[in-house]
């Protein structure tokens, strides 16, 4: 806590994809001619302008710039904007700056030139290795491409990497998931994000739905994965997050742990504490148009009393890691006799264990997350 505030990441969001893939959710869009690189980065910094009066006074510990697919954008607009960050805060001496990149878009001298910008660590969304798959997921690039992405993050000698992989895709054997981890491992990632395909509102996987897995399919899938991960040295530290021990993502730990972040950029959400205590969420203008026209900013609100408690949890125990009970009133402004009913219902559960310092969410926990959350809804609270 700074100035008795919490940690300070940013999010920097780049829409633009070359295609929209069926199962993605995010606000991307498809590129229809060239990105406007210098001009977005200008409208970047102009947005971040107008967010300056909420750093008070801290430092960034962590950037994630993403998307879309960052990678699209030049390694000068990315020296550019990355200089005008740093121009407006100061960032922490150890600094992590994550860039999300596709396969289809790594180019050995490009990420030479991000690596200069200040880029330490780059999340590459592999998804699978089965070519049939990548197809039916809409990616843009081959298996060889993804197995050269991670090997040139190996060689840039970055602070670290991220592969991207999910499970449970359309018409996929228990097998053919687990050879993809194992291809997976192979390549050495510091980190690895592993999560299961869900069908989304909005997509076209949700207006065609593909034939996935079944629920036995997998759990097996699962228990099968979390065994090989971890006999290859990887310690499962948030839901679908695992990592060699000293590389977890500190940006997504800041989000999980209740920390602040400025979100610039098309559609980017923000999380800041103010001087009083109270919680600020903002959310940009999504579109690229309204953007670019300068409309950065779509809406403001403060959270209430009512829905912090949920909010706090539902990130929290999204990660293994003990929660200290002095974070709760730190971080939401509230007493903990405000959840002491909820607490009590989970634990009676079996979902959490207490002690006198922390939570520590359980195996049957972690089995049933959905089951613990609800507890801490605004009506049951």
């Amino acid at each position: 806590m700074a100035n008795g505030l919490p940690r300070l990441s940013l999010y920097i969001h780049i829409p633009w994809c070359v295609q929209k893939c069926p199962y993605c959710d995010f606000n991307s869009h498809a590129l229809k001619g060239e990105v406007p690189h210098q001009e977005y980065v200008e409208h970047l910094l102009n947005d971040l302008d107008n967010s300056l009066h909420l750093v008070q006074g801290r430092q960034l510990a962590t950037i994630f710039i993403g998307g879309g697919t960052p990678s699209l954008l030049s390694s000068q607009a990315m020296q550019d904007l990355m200089d005008g960050v740093r121009q407006r805060i100061p960032f922490a001496a150890e600094i992590e700056v994550t860039m999300e990149a596709n396969p289809g878009t790594v180019e050995a001298e490009r990420f030479s030139g991000y690596q200069q910008a200040g880029i330490n660590r780059i999340s590459i969304g592999v998804q699978s290795f089965d070519a049939q798959k990548l197809t039916r997921l809409g990616r843009i690039h081959g298996p060889g491409e993804a197995i050269r992405a991670a090997e040139l993050a190996t060689g840039l000698g970055l602070r670290s990497f991220n592969l991207d992989l999910m499970h449970g895709l359309p018409d996929q054997s228990i097998e053919q998931a687990l050879d993809d981890l194992r291809q997976a491992i192979a390549l050495n990632p510091p980190h690895l994000s592993w999560y299961q395909l869900t069908i989304e509102p909005n997509t076209l996987f949700a207006s065609r739905p593909p034939k996935l897995p079944d629920d036995d399919d997998l759990w097996d899938i699962f228990e099968q994965g979390d065994q090989l991960l971890r006999e290859a040295g990887y310690e499962q530290y948030e839901t679908s997050a695992y990592a060699k021990p000293g590389y977890r993502c500190e940006h997504n730990l800041n989000y999980w742990r209740f920390g602040d972040y400025l979100g610039i950029g098309c559609g980017a959400h923000g999380k800041i504490t103010l001087a009083d205590g109270s919680i600020m969420r903002t959310v940009k203008t999504r579109h690229p148009k309204g953007y670019m026209r300068g409309e950065y900013l779509d809406r403001q609100f403060m959270v209430a009393d009512e829905d912090k408690a949920f909010e706090f949890f539902m990130n929290r125990f999204r990660l293994l890691e003990a929660c200290p009970r002095q974070d709760f009133t730190a971080l939401t402004g509230l007493p903990e006799e405000h959840v002491r009913g909820a607490l009590d219902k989970a634990i009676a559960a079996g979902y959490l264990q207490e002690t006198p310092d922390v939570w520590q969410i359980t195996a049957q926990g972690k089995l049933f997350l959905n089951s613990l959350l609800e507890a801490f809804l605004p009506e049951t609270a």
